[in-house]
């Protein structure tokens, strides 16, 4: 399976730009997630690795073949550069049998009808729709339909598989389930997947790596793990994660590997295990739903704001002075409305530079006075 590389890509309409200098590596058989919020330039850069957008600038390829170069004039067709594109409505032949939507393809290719049919026979049982071979599309329910999106476009065999917000049409159960059934697709078909959504959980369930994007500029490149618990900067740390991080305005005063943070009236030690590379005294302390602990009496004094209980776990929200915090406190525990209660934060806190764009500058543990 192929490696896929982005260098300089830049893609610009009029003077608006969409992808600034964008510079990236897909592995080989990795499960690729483009993250951002509407209009980051995701889908644009999955159309351009696709070959269905054309770079301003840059160059691309794949399996160490050149498929766009806009300097030596390069640029291959989509149908040249072996990939598969499953659209977000499907795009299913409504007059064709679902057998019929995944032999399409394979026909135009001039295969031999054994060939197809064992193909076809493959890819049906592979997706668990052998059942419904001889139905219409509109006989079939969404995440069907989606299943037989899936086998059209893995018939050909493609080296790279390209997902747009595929899931964005199916209701959260089914949604949840397809996840669990395109992690294994995943696995058994060894291909390199690029999926675009602007759902973190999808992105963090799925993908080996995200890339995260605003205003067409990557933002950070890593595994979802990585990202969640070392964001390069408060755009990353506020759109990973549910509830999102805590982020709380103050000033801090460095020595080496402390600060005294000042956050209104609350003080406190941050302590990271290196040297706090904080420009200015304007920071932001970030602080995971999770690493805030509600106690009896212990810690700082907060107003119970509201309580979202799920079940598995509920999710507070604390006013303190006039600050809000999210805690999340796992099991079936609830908590009255304007109550009064104590936390401590248990976990990593992360120090972000408000003079360096919300830089993440410092990783360590914070402690209240």
């Amino acid at each position: 399976m192929p490696e896929i590389r982005l260098k300089n890509i830049s893609k610009r309409f009029g003077k608006f730009v969409a992808v600034d200098n964008l510079n990236l590596d897909i592995e080989s058989n990795a499960f690729i997630t483009l993250l951002g919020p509407s209009g980051c330039g995701k889908t644009t850069t999955l159309r351009m690795i696709a070959g269905l957008e054309t770079p301003t600038e840059g160059s691309i390829s794949i399996d160490g073949k050149v498929v766009f170069d806009a300097d030596k004039g390069i640029n291959l067709p989509p149908n040249k550069r072996d990939v598969g594109f499953l659209f977000q409505n499907y795009a299913l032949w409504p007059h064709m049998t679902v057998y019929q939507n995944i032999a399409f393809g394979l026909e135009n290719l001039k295969w031999d009808k054994k060939r197809i049919r064992e193909r076809a026979d493959e890819l049906l049982k592979m997706l668990r729709i052998e059942q419904f071979e001889t139905r219409y599309p509109s006989e079939l329910s969404g995440g069907q339909q989606q299943r037989v999106a899936i086998a059209r476009t893995l018939a050909p065999g493609p080296k790279v598989l390209f997902m747009d917000e595929p899931l964005s049409n199916l209701d959260a159960k089914l949604r949840m389930e397809m996840r669990t059934e395109l992690k294994r697709l995943h696995k058994d078909t060894d291909s390199t997947f690029v999926y675009v959504t602007h759902d973190q959980l999808e992105a963090m369930t799925l993908s080996t790596k995200v890339c995260i994007m605003e205003n067409g500029v990557l933002q950070q490149y890593a595994p979802p793990l990585v990202m969640y618990n070392e964001p390069a900067n408060l755009f990353v740390a506020d759109f990973m994660g549910n509830p999102t991080m805590n982020f709380i305005d103050g000033k801090a005063e460095v020595s080496g590997c402390e600060a005294e943070v000042a956050f209104g009236a609350i003080h406190g030690i941050f302590r990271s295990s290196g040297p706090i590379a904080l420009q200015g005294e304007d920071c932001v302390l970030g602080i995971r739903p999770e690493f805030v602990d509600i106690t009896e009496d212990r810690g700082i004094e907060a107003t119970v704001y509201s309580t979202l209980p799920s079940g598995m776990e509920t999710t507070v929200k604390l006013d303190v002075k006039g600050t809000p915090v999210t805690a999340v406190v796992f099991g079936g525990v609830d908590y009255p409305v304007d109550s009064r209660v104590h936390f401590v934060f248990s976990g990593k806190a992360i120090l972000f530079d408000r003079a360096q764009g919300g830089k993440n500058v410092a990783e360590g543990t914070v402690q209240f006075a």
